[in-house]
């Protein structure tokens, strides 16, 4: 019988090769280039990549056998999930193989920006002997503004803890109970950016999230705050932190990732008080030892059809062909609820209905589950490590599952209640031969909307002109309407509607405002 083909297409570390051991044949190839990969991609079993290798869809056209790709590494930029998906392809990574490395980073960044060590070492080597120019500010008994409790913020949050810094953080999605269980008191944005001595953001990058630390945040700090940012670029508006710190309205920052990277020229790298690296979050030798190690096992699993808790787009082992295309439907209609709900629930439902029941659809809930968390934490979330997250959270879970549907063949619902009691359900279907995903359901209210990248919910009293200046204020804002539903029961109405571009924050705002609608959510999946 001959042995299931490996290509590792970049260079990884040894251990990598040890750890898939001797059942494989073992090809290498230059990943970064092209027409090399097209080549060696064609009759693999599996494809062992890093950062330089793009696995797109004419990769996956090209790979005639491949059943995994595995990313030494934690971001998934350079793969087609989706792409990889319809090709039931399993895309696995190394989720928790850096949080240890990117959280002592952000310390490191943090005790640089304090004691001015990098300017302090540049001058020194010029020749330089200026220790009253680089006073520096001790942590003891400072506050730290953790903007985002994930693994990485908490691990950081411990870690400074033992410097006796006092810690404070921000996170919608974090139980207060769960926070002041690791000491952490938790507060909202606008407390910790007025209380905080430093800062440091530990946030997934979403349409929410960008610019988050931005000109508006950036006028409420103290002018001796010092922040960090070793997540996402993007997160902190680079513009408006240069501002500030021209101004004096920031004392230091220490930076690790960039909204354009590779990032070799920026106004901030003008300032002294400025720590900046080339996006070192991951590059230590034990985290990339990790990350190879962490894949090798992922590929022996998938290629033995047993489990793979690493996998991003599939649970692993078999799923019934009918199952298959609610998956992704059921994703979206979880990340969907996050954003109707705007914080995690204290109890989760997924209820699936109709025909479908009769194959075991357990992995609808853990779809749902990996969307409701997707914008949520900073980690990728994967069908496995989903209900962990729910877990550290709090989140009781259930499923419920049902062949009777009288109105649709097949319907996926998903509902919470949220901490104050308050209920919110999305419910979904796959219509016609093309299996065009819809939304059929949101709370009360009965619709009939395809699902879209970009849509808009408001609830207000039923009353002539509303659907008017919808829009208006929506073509003021160059947001063109692709469609619109009205939906009343008695309580009033709720408009649904679907757009061809993001709906921001202050559109949303206006909107609101001029309708007095008491429900106003904009869902942005693209």
């Amino acid at each position: 019988m001959s042995k299931s083909v490996v290509l590792i297409a970049e260079e990884l570390s040894p251990a990598t090769v040890d750890a898939l051991g001797p059942d494989f044949e073992i090809r290498h190839c230059n990943g970064a280039d092209r027409t090399e990969l097209l080549t060696a991609i064609a009759d693999v079993d599996a494809v062992l990549i890093r950062s330089a290798t793009r696995v797109d869809a004419e990769a996956l056209a090209a790979a005639k056998r491949l059943k995994v790709v595995a990313r030494a590494g934690v971001g998934l930029d350079n793969v087609d999930v989706s792409a990889a998906t319809k090709a039931g392809v399993m895309v696995v990574n190394a989720p928790t193989s850096n949080i240890v490395t990117a959280a002592e980073l952000a310390c490191g960044l943090l005790i640089s920006v304090a004691r001015n060590i990098a300017p302090a070492n540049a001058a020194l080597k010029q020749g330089e002997w200026k220790r009253n120019k680089y006073t520096g500010v001790e942590l003891s008994e400072k506050v730290l503004g953790v903007v985002g409790l994930g693994r990485i913020g908490v691990l950081v949050a411990q870690r400074m803890s033992a410097f006796g810094m006092k810690i404070v953080a921000y996170d919608p999605y974090i139980q207060a109970a769960r926070a002041a269980q690791m000491g952490v008191k938790l507060v909202s944005l606008e407390e910790l950016l007025e209380v905080s001595d430093f800062i440091t953001v530990h946030l997934p990058k979403t349409p929410e999230t960008i610019g988050l630390i931005g000109d508006e945040a950036l006028h409420k700090v103290k002018p001796t705050v010092r922040i960090v940012n070793a997540a996402r670029g993007g997160i902190v508006d680079e513009a408006a932190l240069a501002s500030a710190l021209k101004d004096g309205r920031v004392a230091g920052a220490g930076l690790d990732v960039y909204a354009k990277e590779p990032c070799t020229d920026s106004p901030l790298f003008a300032f002294d008080n400025v720590v900046a690296t080339p996006h070192l979050g991951a590059s230590t030798d034990e985290a990339q030892e990790k990350a190879g190690i962490a894949v090798a096992k992922s590929v022996r699993l998938a290629l033995a059809g047993e489990l793979v808790p690493d996998a991003v787009n599939v649970q692993g082992g078999v799923i019934a062909e009918d199952v298959r295309p609610g998956l992704p439907l059921a994703e979206k209609l979880g990340r969907i609820f996050t954003a109707l709900a705007g914080e995690v629930a204290v109890r989760l439902d997924v209820e699936v209905r109709g025909e479908i029941t009769q194959h075991d659809v357990k992995v609808l809930e853990l779809s749902a589950l990996k969307g409701v968390f997707e914008d949520v934490v900073a980690e990728t979330v994967s069908y496995v490590n989903a209900p962990l997250f729910a877990q550290e959270r709090g989140v009781e879970v259930r499923l419920t599952t049902s062949s009777e549907s009288p109105e649709h063949r097949n319907v996926i619902t998903v509902r919470g209640t949220l901490s104050g009691g308050e209920e919110i359900a999305i419910s979904g279907t796959l219509s016609g031969p093309k299996q065009t995903q819809k939304i059929v359901g949101v709370d009360a209210f009965d619709v009939d909307v395809a699902l879209t990248d970009h849509m808009a919910f408001f609830k207000y009293e039923d009353r002539p002109g509303v659907v008017g200046t919808l829009g208006r204020i929506l073509g003021d804002a160059g947001i063109n309407i692709a469609g619109m539903q009205v939906a009343r029961d008695g309580e009033g109405a709720l408009a649904s509607i679907t757009v061809d571009s993001e709906v921001s924050q202050d559109v949303l705002t206006e909107i609101s405002g001029a309708i007095g609608a008491r429900f106003a959510r904009a869902v942005n999946l693209g």
